[in-house]
């Protein structure tokens, strides 16, 4: 009887799901005070998760207890032989962990994210070990994070593990603080250069976002994972293998409406505002303390 009424409720999410219209390929939406999982879409198909293993990388650092204010000087070896994408930190830049941290978190820097690992105690292999033990200390069954950036497409995860990493990366106040601004000035080599969020949703009108990390690799797709305030209450999204960034942007607002239940404004409305706005930031600079 037990397994009928499961399998009924997993129906009906699917359902719900397909009456949703989703770009993305993964899809998962919990309430969090109660567990409750308000949309689904192949939740359990493992896939390569892009950028969003920078939560991961951040939560080893600051379990690591880490002088924050130590500098990182970005090297030769943490430049992207990879997939050879760009970055705006360049080699030689002498920055305090804490800012390395919030390239990596807010503006998704993967030399920020090498640098992070390179630098943990006992090098690339300490950082590996301490992933591996937060992982199973989660209980994430389909994870496996082989580096800190997400640009390996063997960085790769279900929707349902990642919405418990995001519950366990919302518990520190220093990655809510840090993916949640919208820009934020850091100094680089004496000069003073302006980073934003790779979400346009954060510091968008109408957004009360407590957490927030996008990714993409061509293997990932467009990727998003997010915590949002709607109709009193916090939920946990995971948006995996979109299109296009529109496609998860679109995605987003589709899934605030559905949680909200407000039927009054179109979400083609809603996209045009957003459109238009410009990004808010929060108050100047600020040194975080690491939690």
């Amino acid at each position: 009887m037990i397994k009928k009424t499961v399998a009924a409720l997993l129906m009906s999410l699917s359902a719900a799901a397909m009456a949703l219209p989703l770009g993305s390929q993964n899809v998962l939406v919990v309430e969090d005070d109660t567990g409750k999982v308000l949309l689904e879409k192949n939740a359990t198909t493992q896939v390569p998760i892009a950028s969003l293993t920078k939560l991961m990388t951040a939560m080893v650092v600051l379990d690591a207890k880490l002088d924050m204010k130590e500098t990182i000087n970005i090297d030769r070896a943490d430049v992207d032989t990879l997939k050879h994408s760009q970055s705006r930190v360049p080699v030689g830049a002498a920055i305090s962990r804490a800012d390395v941290l919030q390239l990596a978190l807010m503006s998704s820097d993967n030399r920020a994210a090498a640098a992070l690992a390179r630098t943990f105690p006992g090098g690339q292999a300490g950082f590996k070990r301490a992933v591996d033990v937060k992982i199973k200390s989660l209980g994430l069954a389909s994870t496996v994070i082989e580096e800190p950036t997400g640009l390996s497409p063997n960085n790769r995860s279900t929707a349902a593990d990642l919405v418990k990493m995001a519950h366990a990366a919302s518990k520190y106040d220093t990655i809510r603080d840090m993916s949640t601004d919208s820009k934020d000035t850091i100094s680089i080599n004496g000069r003073k250069v302006e980073y934003r969020n790779t979400n346009r949703l954060v510091g968008a009108k109408g957004w009360d976002i407590g957490m927030s990390k996008t990714g993409y690799t061509e293997e990932a797709g467009r990727c998003l994972i997010m915590r949002i305030k709607s109709a009193g209450k916090y939920s946990t999204m995971v948006l995996l293998n979109a299109g296009a960034s529109s496609a998860r942007l679109m995605d987003a607002l589709k899934i605030r409406k559905f949680i909200s239940g407000d039927e009054d404004k179109p979400v083609k409305q809603v996209k045009q505002s957003l459109r238009k706005k410009a990004p808010a930031s929060k108050a100047g600079p600020k040194r975080r303390k690491a939690s």
